[in-house]
């Protein structure tokens, strides 16, 4: 049994506003859905940050100013999709380098590995299943030249204070000069953002409702999925989408294993996931207060999404 998210279930299911952590999406059926979720026309995060990643790599290779071989350290690598384009461009210019892609499964780690063996046969490839902090603290005691990546727009799903604390994690464990490469999803349009998240096939609904799917056979719990919907939220004004699963009656579920029952209201919600968006401004201050400078802001043709290019302060 996942003792972590046993506690982290018992946790936010008996709050006084009830949550679950978005990190809990990602089973194997989870992924499956995001594939789908990531091919959707509205969702355009991914192909706005593949844009840059695959028409953009000289500019960003360019602009980190690296004047020996070095590292790209990629945390959270998943299937590599879009950071492919960049380590193309860089093999086929010779340029001395490492990727290091970290991933917590290992799963996602060797399917990654052997993709990336068949297709850049010349690539030097470090892979490493873990934590970030831990690898990232062996890393930066070599002192070769770094550049991490963060992509996905992930930051955003973390709160103001929380952003701030994980870039205080990276900024710790690098070396003066190391530089960040960290995607970010720009205010824009309300509508297209909406559109995004709340889509009309309801393909962001199955992956929120897995969760629950997820928890009925993990813990043996006893969820009516068709007594729960999905609803989503975007704040123009403070750049959050709120997500949220939807009990449709009063009702109570059991979670056998965790010996556990929790009761609902109707129309009670249980908060599932934050997207934050930024503008270029909130990026700048984002960045200053974990002591990194801004080196520059490579964007998509609609400038709705930036892959921005941070360098540690000395």
């Amino acid at each position: 049994m996942n003792n972590t998210f046993a506690k982290d279930i018992i946790e936010g299911l008996t709050a006084k506003n009830k949550y679950l952590s978005s990190k809990y999406f990602y089973d194997d059926n989870g992924s499956r859905i995001f594939q789908e979720i990531m091919q959707m026309p509205e969702y355009y995060l991914t192909d706005s940050e593949f844009e840059i990643l695959s028409l953009q790599a000289q500019q960003i290779v360019e602009a980190l100013e690296f004047n020996q071989a070095f590292n790209i350290i990629e945390l959270g690598a998943g299937d590599g999709l879009k950071t492919f384009k960049l380590l193309e461009y860089l093999v086929n210019k010779d340029i001395p380098f490492n990727y290091v892609p970290i991933d917590i499964s290992q799963e996602a780690i060797t399917l990654l590995s052997e993709k990336l063996k068949e297709r850049l046969p010349k690539l030097s490839l470090q892979p490493k299943v873990g934590d970030y902090f831990e690898i990232l603290r062996e890393t930066s005691e070599h002192k070769i030249p770094s550049l991490l990546l963060f992509l996905g727009s992930n930051i955003g799903n973390y709160s103001e204070e929380k952003a701030s604390q994980l870039l205080q994690l990276f900024n710790d464990n690098m070396n003066s000069n190391d530089k960040l490469l960290i995607g970010l999803d720009l205010k824009k349009n309300p509508i297209t953002i909406h559109n995004a998240y709340y889509d009309s096939l309801g393909i962001t609904k199955r992956f929120n409702l897995n969760l629950l799917i997820r928890i009925n056979r993990e813990f043996d719990a006893d969820f009516k999925i068709d007594d729960f919907d999905f609803y989503c939220h975007y704040n123009p004004l403070n750049g959050e989408v709120k997500s949220y699963i939807v009990s449709l009656k009063a009702q109570t579920v059991h979670i056998n294993t965790l010996n556990t029952s929790i009761h609902f209201k109707q129309n009670e919600l249980i908060w599932t996931e934050l997207s934050k968006k930024y503008a270029l401004s909130e990026i700048e201050l984002l960045a200053h207060k974990a002591n990194f400078s801004v080196k520059h802001h490579f964007l998509d043709c609609k400038h709705y999404f930036t892959d921005s290019l941070w360098e540690k302060l000395a």
